[in-house]
């Protein structure tokens, strides 16, 4: 997994860290829906609320598509987190946007992905977070289904999880970030949100979050 650059993964961290989108409490962890214990909750949703935020993320993520993958059609946001991101980044771009469910409705025309998607279009897919990647890349999964060609995957942040690399390596699919994990937790010790005694217990949660706190 890449960054766009040092500077978009140190300011994006200050940003999310300035509106509370991600919170730190390695003194009480939160209980995540997988009942992994984590000294850290991301919620990248709050970035919606805040115009500054909002617009300066949806700068980055549509410049590093223009950059990265300038042949791009369609922009597909990964539901529910990056729709509207997604959609503010297609916005910007001028082109086609859709987004993705996590499953196929149960009713109507049971559709996965939502909006019109010709066959054999350029594709780049937006998340919002990225843990394990085994959400987001059923979202390649799916589009690749209905022969999508995925050229690869933008999103926010990353908890930077041996695991995520290897998902998305087996998928074949190019992931990039606006920033990660450890810049997070550099700009957090920066900015004194946290302790530089809570430093050891932030990088060992990283190392093996399934066991962590247990």
């Amino acid at each position: 997994m890449k960054i766009i650059s040092e500077d978009t993964a140190r300011n994006t961290a200050h940003h999310l860290l300035k509106i509370q989108a991600i919170k730190l409490q390695p003194g009480v962890p939160f209980t995540w829906a997988s009942g992994w214990k984590s000294p850290i909750y991301c919620d990248n949703r709050m970035t919606l609320s805040h115009p500054e935020v909002r617009t300066y993320i949806k700068n980055q993520v549509a410049d590093a598509v223009a950059k990265l993958y300038p042949t791009t059609e369609v922009i597909a946001g990964v539901a529910t987190g990056a729709i509207a991101l997604g959609a503010l980044v297609a916005d910007a771009l001028n082109i086609p946007f859709v987004y993705v469910r996590p499953e196929p409705k149960s009713h109507g025309r049971k559709n996965q992905i939502e909006g019109y998607l010709p066959k054999g279009k350029r594709v780049v897919v937006i998340e919002d977070l990225i843990s394990t990647g085994k959400s987001s890349l059923l979202a390649v999964d799916a589009l690749r289904k209905e022969e999508a060609n995925v050229m690869g995957m933008l999103a926010i942040f990353t908890y930077q999880f041996v695991v995520a690399e290897q998902n998305f390596k087996e998928a074949n699919c190019q992931i990039h970030t606006l920033s990660n994990y450890e810049h997070l937790i550099a700009e957090a010790a920066k900015q004194d949100y946290i302790l530089e005694s809570e430093m050891q217990t932030l990088e060992n949660w990283r190392l093996a979050p399934e066991n962590w706190g247990k």
